[in-house]
């Protein structure tokens, strides 16, 4: 026979063969088979270059393989066109390629997969896949396949896996229907989707490994039971090459990506897009909506790229990053979520530039756990709680970011670290609140249109704020609240319905060039016993006294200038104000220098106090235990608080059996001098018991003296009740608790604290934990002064100083946080200096190592400046000349 030609196969006999099999087995390359309607029942085995087609057309020619598949194609090019092919297992393959170029077109493949294997290029081009199980498509080894306006339907498990090396093209292909996974892609696989329907999935649209390397274009993935992208693996970013500051090459981390481009993915059960482990994402121009969770969740060591993506109408948080993930989001919006915009943690890095978030019921950026975050060009808008929320050990630089109607706070930075460069606040509770023991940074920025206070420092918390402005406060401008530490320049405060400026008891700010007109109280109130310097500050159109310096308090002014008033200054008999060169003009009643300053005064505005907003975190206990571990020193503290969770976790365990627990207060005191670590182990404390279901929520509110005893009779039960009951579920830390019992003293309203505190922990023993902390030697008098104390509060931990081996290793760890490293004989001589530093009574601990470093780096940066082309080692290594003189008393 000579080559090409044609075949025909019939099941009535007039044909030339009555089987395909053997039309196929006689025929030459080049040769077309025309096979007549029918139903075969045969294993079709094709092995050279021949084309079979059903002459009448799609659905008219069945091949039902009686055992294995019902078509094996290896080693050519053959073309199977409009044939219906049945496998005889729907877990096994009905269709096997092993090497070659096959063809199939208009093929309905059904009661089993479609297999290509070993370096098999094949093209399925209008084709129906259905009824397999496990998985309609399976493309393995180094082969390749093209799908084009195909259906992937009705599969009861994948629709598509791609492992080992295999690549993947798809165009305008629907996938639905399926109980298990879309397309699963493995090994070092990769492709590409493009315009493809990836439909009602059972657990996720899109199943990668981390190694896989497709490329999805113009897909949507639709009404999907899990997930819609699901990327896992355990496997770790491989070493980038040409890395500078731990960034990899643009040329590396394109060849290991994943990509998806003008995408959509709606209607998920669970997240639209989860990606884990070492994978890289790159989502470009994607829209993800209507999650059952999380828009999009990253964690585990991932890196994700989001260009142009729009997250909408979600039930989760929009934006989730966890475990250290990686994410750059770039021109992207985040809107009408079911919890915050965007959330990250656990030490993930976020650097998130032109995007806008709207409408989240929670935050719209909350940081927490160590998470860094750049938000620059950013617009967030209508949160139900914070804007933007710094708080447990999180980093934020923003810039040029705006904020607007927050129903809490427009930036909250609790025990965090905040860098905040012309940002914009507007409509807000309270504009800005920082509430830390870092110091941080806020440059030029404007808040304006609160309902309450606009910036807010909070007690013993110092802040750097130069430029910017204040305005339309409802209440003060700036409060500073007790013993904070502010430095505050070139501020201008307009428009209050408080006071302007607001320095509350031991406050001891340093303001310069401030600009304070149109307060509806004082310009500056200076609350009983605050102090600080305050230098050519201007302060006009006041309702009330211009300046108000309140009792035992000690400002001192120089240059300031007041006009435009009812009265200048208002000072208290027993204040000790300095003014120097201060001048008053077009006011009605003076007492500036030179003439009697009248005593007495306007009553003061109303700052707002410290605003509570912790949240449950949801740890893990094995977590919380080693992070408790972690803590520098503290060693005896460390030992029993752990050995407090293994007994307490018995307790549990004891009573969900059915037996009596052994008796157990879960209340304690703690005794340490200052800065030794107390509130740090008070809130892992209180984690640690929600973690074992002890506490419905681990949060710690801080409180004192101040806050808990009134100034008159049946003032004070009400404010202790008020504190306690915020900290209902979590923990009450109580610090100078002594000071409810002052020495020497008599009938005290502390007394009445105490006898409060003592009534609500019992009415409540079983949803709050009380800790009172202080010097080792006041604590007994504390428990002494009530009986129900003493039965409360059955164990002491003690905080011993920390060594001054201890106190280097904090310095070390502060100077690795902020991206400097200590030279050998730096540590060395850091060593010396601790060890030679006299421990007076206000030696801080921690909180003096933390300061050191501060030192450190302020020298650093003398020393540095006079360098004239300094070099990345020269701006982070800190040598011995960088050390401060030793503090000798």
């Amino acid at each position: 026979m000579k080559r090409g030609g044609h075949q025909r196969v019939s099941t009535r006999g007039w044909g030339t063969h009555r089987t395909i099999g053997a039309a196929v087995r006689a025929a030459q390359d080049g040769t077309v088979v025309y096979v007549q309607p029918g139903t075969y029942q045969e294993a079709l085995v094709v092995d050279r270059d021949v084309t079979v087609v059903a002459e009448k057309g799609p659905g008219t020619v069945r091949v039902v393989a009686p055992r294995g598949s019902a078509v094996s194609l290896s080693s050519c090019r053959a073309v199977l066109r409009e044939i219906t092919l049945e496998g005889a297992a729907p877990e096994e393959p009905a269709v096997l390629v092993r090497g070659g170029a096959p063809l199939l077109e208009r093929c309905e493949v059904t009661g089993g997969r479609v297999e290509i294997a070993l370096d098999a290029s094949t093209v399925l081009r209008a084709c129906s896949l259905t009824g397999a199980r496990g998985m309609a498509l399976r493309v393995t080894g180094t082969a390749d396949a093209l799908l084009e306006e195909c259906t992937v339907q009705s599969v009861d498990g994948h629709g598509v896996v791609i492992d080992d090396a295999a690549r993947i093209v798809a165009r305008r292909t629907r996938i639905e229907d399926i109980t298990g996974c879309g397309a699963l892609f493995d090994g070092a696989s990769g492709g590409t989707l493009d315009d493809c329907d990836i439909n009602r999935c059972g657990r996720a649209a899109v199943l990668l490994s981390a190694t896989a390397r497709p490329l999805l274009t113009e897909c949507r993935l639709r009404d999907v039971k899990g997930q819609g992208i699901l990327v896992e693996g355990a496997v770790e970013p491989a070493a980038p090459t040409g890395e500078r500051d731990g960034q990899e090459t643009e040329a590396g981390h394109e060849e290991r990506r994943i990509r998806m481009e003008r995408c959509e993915i709606f209607g998920t059960g669970e997240e639209g897009v989860r990606i884990s482990g070492g994978a890289s994402l790159n989502l470009r121009d994607c829209t993800v909506r209507d999650a059952g969770g999380e828009g999009i969740l990253a964690s585990g060591g991932c890196r994700l790229e989001l260009d142009d993506v729009r997250v909408t109408d979600v039930a989760g948080t929009g934006l989730a990053l966890l475990g250290t993930a990686h994410v750059r989001f770039r021109a992207g919006t985040v809107a009408r979520t079911g919890a915050n915009g965007v959330y990250a943690a656990e030490n993930s890095v976020l650097a998130m530039t032109g995007c806008e978030l709207s409408d989240t019921p929670y935050t719209g950026i909350h940081l927490a756990r160590g998470a860094r975050a750049t938000v620059t060009d950013t617009r967030v808008r209508g949160s139900k709680e914070h804007g933007v929320s710094v708080q447990d050990g999180a980093d934020l630089l923003a810039e040029r970011t705006t904020v607007e109607r927050s129903g809490m706070t427009g930036i909250r930075v609790h025990e965090a670290d905040a860098v905040l460069r012309e940002c914009v606040i507007d409509e807000a509770m309270t504009g800005i609140r920082l509430e830390t023991r870092h110091r941080p940074l806020l440059e030029k920025c404007e808040v304006r249109a609160t309902s309450r206070t606009g910036i807010e420092i909070a007690a013993h918390t110092g802040a750097l704020l130069r430029g910017g402005t204040v305005r339309d406060t409802g209440a003060a401008g700036v409060f500073l609240d007790e013993h904070s530490a502010a430095w505050i320049e070139d501020l201008e405060i307009t428009g209050t319905a408080g006071s302007g400026l607001v320095l509350w008891s031991g406050a001891k700010p340093r303001v310069r060039a401030v600009t304070i007109t149109e307060s509806a109280k004082n310009g500056l109130y200076v609350h009983d016993t605050a102090s600080g310097v305050l230098e050519d500050c201007d302060i006009s159109r006041t309702a009330f006294p211009a300046l108000y310096i309140g009792a035992r308090a000690a400002p001192v002014l120089r240059r300031c200038t007041v006009h435009d008033s009812e009265e200048d200054l208002s000072v208290a008999s027993d204040a000790a104000p300095v003014l120097e060169d201060c001048a008053s003009h077009d006011v009605a009643v003076s007492s500036m220098p030179g003439r009697p300053a009248r005593a007495g005064g306007a009553e003061p505005a109303a700052g707002s106090g410290p605003v509570s907003g912790t949240e449950p975190d949801g740890d893990r206990l094995p977590g919380l235990l080693a992070e408790l571990d972690r803590l520098v020193g503290l060693e005896r503290v460390k030992h029993e608080v752990a050995s407090m969770a293994k007994l307490m976790q018995m307790v549990k365990r004891r009573q969900e059996a059915g037996l009596t627990p052994p008796p157990l207060s879960r209340h304690l005191v703690f005794a340490g001098n200052p800065g030794t670590g107390k509130t740090t182990v008070a809130r892992l404390y209180g984690r640690i018991l929600a973690a074992m279901g002890l506490l419905s929520r681990g949060h710690l509110v801080e409180a004192d003296r101040g806050q808990l005893v009134g100034e008159y009779v049946g003032h004070t039960a009400p404010k202790t009740q008020a504190l306690f009951h915020r900290a209902l579920g979590g923990v009450l830390f109580v610090d100078e608790a002594y000071s409810l019992v002052p020495a020497g003293q008599g009938a005290d309203f502390g007394q009445e604290a105490i006898a409060t505190l003592v009534k609500l922990m019992e009415d409540h023993r079983d949803d709050v934990v009380v800790i009172a902390a202080g010097y080792p030697g006041d604590m007994d008098r504390f428990i002494d002064s009530n009986p129900g104390l003493a039965s409360r509060f059955t164990r002491t931990l003690t905080f011993d100083d920390y060594s001054p081996q201890d106190l280097v290793e904090i310095v070390r760890h502060q100077a690795s946080r902020h991206q400097y490293r200590l030279a050998a004989e730096t540590e060395s001589g850091l060593l010396g200096y601790f060890e030679a530093t006299v421990r007076t009574e206000r030696f801080g601990n921690g909180r003096t190592a933390r300061q050191v470093f501060q030192q450190i780096t302020e020298l650093h940066a003398q020393r540095v400046a006079e360098i004239g082309d300094p070099d990345d080692g020269d701006l982070t290594l800190l040598l011995p000349q960088d050390l401060p003189p030793v503090a000798l008393g």
